[in-house]
């Protein structure tokens, strides 16, 4: 499977588990646990995409947020911007805090697909 598959399995995954799993009520998610499983899942998804097209570049763990925007930056101010709502909404808000707002959550999922899109796109046009 390749990593653009492999990053919107990902997102398909957190939306499976708000919907199935975080009890939403009152436009919350109810259960915290459920949250920040999805906005790991998420997240990683972006990541997975963004390696693909970002390449290792002779680090052997995972790179730091800020690596990823100093490279992001160089490409698009857009999508970096982009990647830092990411950041903080999936990876903080939800993935750490367990922010259930479902209208912040959906926005960093919208965002998240956006970059996935992005990436693609920009894998595609490098490969032609």
């Amino acid at each position: 499977m390749d990593s653009i598959s492999e990053a919107r399995r990902h997102l398909a995954n957190a939306r499976e588990i708000l919907s199935e799993k975080a009890k939403k009520e009152d436009g919350y998610y109810q259960d915290k646990k459920y949250v920040k499983m999805a906005g790991h899942t998420a997240y990683t998804g972006v990541l997975l995409a963004l390696d693909s097209m970002l390449g290792n570049k002779k680090k052997s763990t995972r790179k730091s947020v800020e690596w990823y925007q100093s490279e992001l930056s160089t490409m698009d101010r857009k999508i970096t911007k982009s990647f830092a709502g990411v950041y903080e909404i999936l990876h903080l808000a939800m993935g750490y805090e367990g922010a259930g707002n479902t209208k912040v959550a959906a926005i960093g999922l919208k965002e998240a697909e956006n970059i996935i899109n992005w990436t693609e796109t920009r894998t595609q046009n490098f490969k032609n």
